[in-house]
């Protein structure tokens, strides 16, 4: 697998209410969004560009010499946003993988994006992505915090059998948490847009569990840690308290 054949796309919008104007929020001197891009590009997996509907999003991206893309504002989810972004950047189909990098990731270590691609040189596997194994007591029964549940294959990685925001499965051993960045074969990104929600979709609101009851398959490389999400202000204070230690910027 070549860099040529992998695509990072970002979607970012500027819609959330818990933080709003979340991806241009300050860190350490760039606006958030300009962090996970040049975390996506230290990973050196292939180009990478930002799918918003914001054109303020997209001049920060530019400003630090960023590529990004305008999409539609009504996309129900960041899978439909990256998906519209492909046609527009590659209507050729050069692009075989395509790999969503969440826009509030700013702390995501680039080897761990390069990892979630892996399974894909099974090509019996459509879409790969990443876990890691909970260590706090109170993430096993917090429903925010999304179970995998799967079989090993190789060492660390799982086939997937289910995502869940129960405590899964039962019984003693360790839980995995989900982290949700995906890297899709195109042609299981362009069969799983098409597709409605699933009845398991919708009841535990996880849009995975549609790729598996449609039989896509989904691997998961297991990784040493989960990425800070920023969806609060607590969350971005933390954010620019990681940030600011010596040797996490990737300038």
């Amino acid at each position: 697998m070549s860099a040529t054949d992998i695509v990072v796309l970002v979607p970012a919008r500027l819609a959330a209410t818990r933080l709003p104007d979340k991806p241009l929020a300050d860190i350490g001197g760039k606006a958030m969004i300009v962090h996970v891009f040049e975390r996506a590009a230290a990973a050196g997996i292939g180009p990478v560009v930002v799918a918003t509907d914001s054109e303020r999003i997209r001049a920060a991206v530019e400003a630090a010499g960023g590529r990004a893309v305008t999409t539609r504002a009504d996309h129900p989810s960041g899978s439909d946003r990256i998906f519209e972004a492909l046609q527009a950047i590659d209507p050729d189909g050069r692009f075989g993988i395509v790999v969503n990098v969440q826009g509030d990731l700013p702390t995501l270590d680039p080897a761990d994006l390069a990892a979630a691609v892996r399974p894909l040189d099974d090509p019996s596997v459509d879409i790969a992505t990443l876990a890691a194994e909970i260590r706090r007591e109170e993430e096993r029964t917090n429903p925010n915090v999304v179970k995998v549940v799967g079989s090993p294959v190789a060492d660390r990685r799982l086939r997937a059998l289910y995502f869940t925001r129960a405590t899964a499965p039962w019984g003693d051993g360790p839980l995995l948490h989900h982290i949700g960045l995906y890297a899709y074969r195109r042609a299981a990104l362009a069969r799983f847009v098409a597709l409605p929600p699933s009845a398991l979709e919708k009841r535990e609101k996880l849009e995975q569990l549609r790729a598996l009851e449609a039989g896509l398959r989904i691997d998961v490389t297991l990784v040493d840690s989960v990425p800070l999400g920023v969806d609060t202000p607590d969350d971005l204070a933390a954010a620019r308290t990681i940030l600011a230690a010596p040797g996490r910027h990737f300038d």
